[in-house]
């Protein structure tokens, strides 16, 4: 057998170990990001095959958490893609303003810059007030960091040019203040936002949202499980609500493609179109 093969049956039983034992189903990544992914833990282990760690991650759990955080994407930055949050504040945000209350769902947050980034347009936009976000992510490392909102003071340069590149109205320097070599976010940014954990691949739907954000996190799953992603979505947006996705994403030949119109092709905005 070629050792192609062997490794796919290996990466196969380890994936099918983490989710029997644990819950975690990354069965459905795109192989070659997993294969990535699990080279880079043997890397600092003490073994040769892949094989070889299926016994300590069934009976350690420390090791089965390492395994976990590493599937778990965490690229991202406060105003990622400014001209996304632009198009926010321009096509999305005057529907959201005919409604009394406002829900949305920001998933795969990973370490929360992009959920203060989206808190800060609907505060300029004073819609922020009316809004409950739900914040979710499967990693509750990432999640602990997202509530603190402590990031790098390092960063904070970078996330100046982008929020004024979205479109700012104020001082992005407004919306932190620096202590020491971190800048901690505001707290009225937090008051309207509930993070919690939620696996996107096993867990169920948030009803009625009028805005869901998940973006660049669909690039890492394979066609089946985009598929049943994009229905959760479909299934949890109330009709004329919003889904955006990540500039390398798209609902072009999805399940759920009929079900909605595109608002933005470029910053791939959907709405969710009357039925």
């Amino acid at each position: 057998m070629e050792k192609e093969q062997l490794e796919r049956i290996e990466i196969d039983l380890l994936l099918d170990a983490l989710y029997q034992r644990y819950g975690y189903d990354f069965r459905n990544y795109t192989r070659a990001s997993v294969r990535r992914r699990v080279h880079h833990i043997l890397a600092k282990t003490s073994y040769t095959y892949i094989s070889e760690m299926i016994p300590q991650l069934l009976y350690d759990e420390a090791f089965s958490k390492t395994l976990i955080q590493e599937f778990s994407i965490m690229v991202t930055e406060m105003f990622r893609d400014p001209t996304f949050y632009r198009a926010v504040r321009e096509k999305v945000v005057p529907y959201l303003k005919t409604y009394p209350f406002i829900k949305v769902w920001h998933a795969g947050c990973a370490t929360g810059e992009e959920v203060y980034s989206l808190a800060i347009v609907l505060q300029e936009e004073i819609v922020y007030d009316r809004a409950t976000v739900f914040a979710t992510d499967f990693n509750d490392t990432a999640l602990k960091q997202a509530r603190e909102g402590i990031y790098h003071l390092k960063d904070i340069q970078q996330y100046t040019r982008n929020y004024q590149q979205s479109g700012g109205t104020r001082s992005f320097a407004d919306y932190y203040h620096a202590r020491y070599d971190s800048a901690i976010m505001n707290q009225d940014l937090k008051k309207n936002v509930t993070f919690a954990n939620h696996n996107l691949v096993t867990d169920g739907v948030f009803s009625e949202m009028h805005l869901i954000l998940c973006r660049n996190v669909l690039i890492y799953f394979d066609k089946t499980l985009q598929n049943r992603v994009l229905k959760l979505f479909a299934d949890s947006l109330s009709y004329g609500g919003f889904l955006c996705l990540g500039s390398k994403e798209t609902l072009q030949f999805s399940e759920v493609e009929a079900q909605f119109k595109v608002v933005d092709a470029r910053e791939k905005i959907y709405q969710k179109s009357a039925m």
